[in-house]
């Protein structure tokens, strides 16, 4: 069956980081205060579909192989971190296909290690972006863009958006502001009750 627009991808692979992309795909899903009804598909990619196991021992089984994927059929494309990342190359494809998505103008949001990957790619040389520092992109070979980092909590330059480990709801926020889910009063509002547990903005939300 065919995916839409509505359709959110993202990555799969041992050790993956479990809880740096939660908040993101959890509030895509329910369609909780989206501008519009309806929430987002979302499908797990693996570099095959064997299951794979993630650093908090979740086992996960893909829908779809990463072959299978094309940028058409999407949305977005979203990257976890994982030790895998920084072990070698097995998680190359992943950042071959991200290369493909932003070719193709549709957006891709990678956090901690998947960040240095898409560096290795060569994909940031142009792009605003950030990581845990800046430090950690320049030891990775094939990166020449740190003119374009910035040192935030999570930046979204053109159809990339980056976060470093320890921004997981900062990258939400970020995801949401690129696929324009949320009104910016209800972003707003959204990102102070989970990063800052700011109770007036729950009667933004309430309210929504």
């Amino acid at each position: 069956m065919s995916e839409t627009k509505k359709t959110v991808h993202v990555g799969v692979y041992d050790t993956m980081a479990d809880w740096e992309i939660g908040h993101a795909i959890a509030h895509l899903r329910s369609g909780r205060f989206h501008r519009e009804p309806g929430g987002y598909e979302i499908v797990v990619i693996g570099l095959t579909r064997e299951p794979i196991t993630s650093m908090g021992g979740l086992r996960i089984t893909p829908d779809r192989a990463l072959d299978e994927l094309s940028p058409q059929d999407s949305a977005m494309l979203i990257l976890p971190g994982a030790d895998l990342w920084d072990a070698g190359d097995d998680l190359a494809p992943f950042a071959r296909k991200a290369r493909e998505f932003l070719d193709a103008g549709v957006p891709v949001a990678a956090i901690c290690g998947a960040v240095a990957g898409l560096a290795r790619e060569g994909l940031l040389d142009d792009r605003d972006h950030t990581s845990a520092v800046v430090h950690y992109l320049e030891a990775q070979d094939g990166y020449s863009g740190s003119k374009h980092y910035l040192d935030q909590d999570a930046v979204t330059g053109g159809d990339l958006v980056t976060a470093g480990p320890t921004e997981p709801v900062a990258f939400a926020r970020e995801v949401f502001r690129r696929l324009d889910v949320y009104t910016p009063e209800v972003l707003d509002a959204w990102y102070r009750l989970f990063a800052r547990s700011d109770a007036s903005a729950y009667e933004v939300l309430m309210s929504a």
